[in-house]
């Protein structure tokens, strides 16, 4: 029995199939497939969970039926792709790691801008997102997916996949199906508890009659899904108890959420607790007959996933953006190295650069998604040793200063703060960003155990960086906000932008009388952060843009939960308004006019006025070092202004780079 963590890894069996130990990598859409096709870096990104010490990986999506027709999306559907197939369950088998593939539909479900003309669903009724209408299924339609459903499965097995995951929840189609909500079919498909489980009863039945019972079958059905007159706690067990009566399926999980505004509830991110979903698996596991439970939700850390086993709330624990985090996850906990695991933060933005830009699987704290050498990663030496000087501590620079020292450079990293962590460690101070934290903290240990110097609480000069003889700098000096054009250049020094003004009351611990308001151009996640924290310093809070919408720099999922917090802490958003400036804002006096009627109101008891614009680039040494013969590289927002994943990669890139 392993020493750390003894109930996390004991082994454990499926379908008499050999569990190594109870963390199961979770389904991740990687976007690595092309043309419907396995390719080197999709069995890659695989293969690396499970040299990192994950016993079971279940697959993204996969096209099991014709009606599938995804080109990122790898094709189970006929032998055209065999080879590629076999390969992959090969990478991941061979290091003892079951693979299984997930069986799943969108159906009508769509949270894309547009709306889908072929989606096919379970009553022709409107995603409750995209206001897609599908056409309803007919009950050969149904048969004929069912049937090509199990065909594919008794493929993946020959292929050498130890089993097959329905995903029936997230508001997909075989979801679509089990809710009333939107089920609104009077065949046998429809109407009771047994007509809208009837789908997925009779795939279960057709996969395990397709590959027996030494294939792993595994069942995630909807625990909530967060829609009025959809599935609740109490109906979820109902379809629970319904569809594991038999015992024909060897696990369950649940998934939350739906295509709808409660489409956040399947990400949680950091502004709820961790593991937020272990109540409701509690609750719900009397219902599945005994059959094992995967835990999921938000879960990051060894010590929560052991817990949750050593307990019995269930019997294996799913990690999915944790272990796009850090494949090593589970290596590193069982060896006593939770201290380098690059922790998940839980912002969503792997689940955004797929759904928004269709870009494949990335992570804000881990710039070698999908490499080879990915797992446990640390560089290799270079053939000759430089001076390297970094000026700037945040994301960017501390990456670029522990990858640059850890191939044997003698790095010296200047700050004009005393700590490390640049912009971030404001949005960790702020709502929901606690966990940010960890993207820092672990390169600072890198930094140190690499043997970078630092010159904190030091701006440092074109002649204090020329001292030091540099063979390269790397410039991460951030990025500054732009003053608004209306605000007068005499105004601009009591007006401050969002970042400098909202650290100055963090210290405040009682509300403060008056309205606090802030300018938004950004509509980046930490301005609305900024405002919550200010919504705990001041009478009330108002949100003033010229945009016609906020947050739209963030992810569906990050976009409501913002909306639903603004809402519910009666933080106003003014749209399409911008502030007058005017000498009566020394009497705390704001008026703001609507630009396109030009109609003005006036905002009375001003405490607090800040602005959230684009930002602008800090590159003043750029010019002058180089002119001094100086290489110089430009990363993160010194570069141009964008996100942590960006900071993050150009960071890492620059450090192997020098």
């Amino acid at each position: 029995m392993a020493e750390n963590y003894p109930a996390l890894f004991a082994p454990f069996t499926l379908a008499d199939k050999p569990l190594k130990n109870r963390v199961v990598h979770a389904s991740m859409t990687t976007r690595m497939g092309v043309q419907g096709r396995v390719t080197d870096r999709h069995i890659q990104y695989y293969a690396n969970r499970a040299l990192g010490g994950a016993a079971m990986i279940v697959t993204e999506p996969l096209s099991m039926a014709r009606h599938q027709n995804i080109p990122y999306k790898v094709v189970a559907y006929n032998d055209d792709g065999l080879d590629g197939l076999k390969r992959w369950a090969d990478a991941v088998e061979s290091h003892d790691c079951r693979l299984l593939g997930q069986i799943q539909d969108p159906g009508r479900g769509r949270h894309e801008a547009g709306r889908n003309p072929e989606a096919v669903g379970a009553s022709a009724l409107p995603d409750d997102l995209s206001g897609t209408v599908p056409r309803a299924m007919t009950i050969e339609e149904i048969r004929r997916m069912n049937d090509e459903f199990a065909q594919s499965a008794a493929r993946l097995k020959r292929c050498g996949f130890s089993g097959v995951e329905i995903s029936a929840g997230h508001g997909h189609l075989f979801h679509q199906f089990l809710s009333p909500w939107s089920n609104a079919r009077d065949d046998e498909y429809g109407g009771d508890l047994v007509g809208r489980t009837r789908l997925v009863a009779e795939m279960i039945a057709a996969i395990r009659a397709a590959c027996g019972t030494d294939f792993i079958l595994g069942l995630k059905l909807p625990g909530d899904d967060g829609v009025p007159g959809g599935i609740d706690p109490v109906e979820a067990a109902n379809i629970a108890a319904h569809l594991t009566a038999g015992r024909a399926a060897d696990y369950v999980t649940l998934a939350q959420g739906s295509h709808a505004r409660s489409l956040e509830m399947h990400v949680p991110d950091d502004h709820g607790p961790r593991a937020v979903y272990m109540p409701l698996f509690r609750q719900l596991r009397p219902a599945v007959h005994g059959l094992p439970m995967i835990a999921l939700g938000r879960i990051t850390d060894p010590a929560e996933a052991d817990a949750i086993i050593a307990r019995g709330d269930a019997e294996l624990v799913a990690l999915g953006r944790a272990l796009v985090a850090d494949p090593a996850w589970p290596l590193k906990a069982v060896r006593s190295r939770t201290h380098d695991i690059r922790y998940c933060v839980s912002c969503n933005n792997c689940w955004y650069v797929g759904a928004a830009f269709h870009q494949s699987l990335s992570c804000d704290n881990n710039p070698r998604v999908a490499r080879a050498d990915e797992v446990d990663y640390w560089p290799a030496v270079a053939a000759s040793k430089k001076r390297v000087v970094i000026v700037g501590a945040g994301v960017a620079g501390m990456e670029a200063a522990w990858t640059a020292a850890a191939r044997g450079h003698e790095v010296t990293v200047f700050s004009r703060s005393r700590d490390i962590g640049g912009k971030a460690r404001l949005r960790a101070q702020l709502p929901g960003g606690e966990a940010v934290s960890s993207i820092y903290d672990y390169q600072h240990a890198a930094a140190q155990r690499a043997g970078v110097q630092f010159e904190l609480g030091q701006d440092a000069r074109v002649n204090d960086i020329l001292a030091l003889k540099p063979d390269n700098v790397i410039l991460a000096t951030g990025a500054t906000m732009v003053a608004p054009r209306w605000l007068p250049r005499e105004a601009r020094e009591i007006v401050a932008d969002l970042r400098s003004a909202v650290q100055g009351v963090l210290h405040l611990t009682h509300k403060q009388p008056g309205a606090a308001i802030i300018y938004d151009m950004d509509l980046s996640e930490g301005t609305y952060a900024s405002a919550e924290k200010l919504q705990q310093r001041f009478e009330r809070v108002i949100i003033v843009t010229a945009r016609d919408a906020i947050a739209d720099e963030t992810s569906m999922v990050t976009h409501q939960g913002i909306n639903r917090r603004l809402s519910a802490k009666g933080i106003d958003v003014m749209l399409l308004s911008q502030p007058l400036w005017s000498d009566a804002f020394e009497n705390g006096e704001l008026e703001i006019a609507h630009v396109y009627t030009g109609q003005k109101t006036v905002i009375r008891n001003v405490a607090f006025f800040a602005y959230s614009t684009p930002r602008a680039p800090e590159i003043a040494l750029a010019a002058p070092l180089r002119d001094a013969g100086i290489d110089v590289r430009l990363i993160g927002d010194c570069l141009a202004p964008r996100n942590v994943m960006a900071a993050t990669a150009e960071g890492h890139a620059a450090g192997h780079a020098v």
